[in-house]
């Protein structure tokens, strides 16, 4: 009897949790409904970097405390960028990298802080290789995708969103905001 309850129990846990989530989790929106056929016109339209906010996803790593305790290089990177030192992350993460070379995440925010240093080339590098190591990284695609947006092309930052919605079973905060990224890159190009 108890063991049914405790099944019982965990099967309740275990459909609330995802329910809950899909419940409170903030809808997809389509600003670009629109404009199908005019992205083709856009797409070589380079736009000043300054116009385009690099990405919001990164906020997130002063919530992550489980990083303090990684290498010590790796967790030095994750403050310069938390900081805005933009060139003491690449120096940390570097040398992090050179320990860790599989590590994906370590090549992203390489890609991101040389992103934040103007330096698209290698930036790039960096999360081509980060999708090597993972394909499915998240924020590895929307780095990219914003990347590509940088550099005006409009059709590669749309194949990231397109990866990104197959990554992304359910509603991700990436997906969210390379959509937005390209809704205001379409909105600027417009003008």
């Amino acid at each position: 009897m108890i063991r049914a309850t405790l099944i019982a129990a965990m099967i309740g846990v275990f459909t609330a949790a995802p329910a809950t989530y899909l419940l409170t989790a903030p809808a997809r929106q389509d600003p670009t409904a629109a404009q199908a056929g005019a992205d083709s016109a856009i797409s070589d339209a380079a736009i000043p970097a300054e116009a385009w906010p690099i990405c919001s996803s990164m906020g997130s790593l002063a919530e992550s405390a489980d990083w303090a305790a990684l290498d010590p290089d790796f967790a030095a990177g994750k403050r310069a960028i938390i900081a805005g030192d933009w060139k003491g992350a690449v120096k940390a993460l570097t040398s992090a990298g050179l320990r860790d070379d599989r590590n994906a995440d370590i090549q992203n925010y390489l890609g991101y802080a040389y992103r934040r240093l103007r330096q698209l080339d290698p930036a790039m590098q960096h999360y081509e290789q980060a999708l090597t190591l993972n394909p499915r990284h998240r924020s590895a695609h929307e780095h990219l995708g914003e990347a590509y947006l940088v550099q005006g092309d409009l059709i590669k930052a749309e194949e990231h969103l397109a990866a990104l919605e197959r990554v992304c079973l359910i509603p991700c905060e990436e997906y969210d905001d390379l959509k937005r990224a390209i809704a205001e890159y379409n909105k600027i190009a417009r003008r």
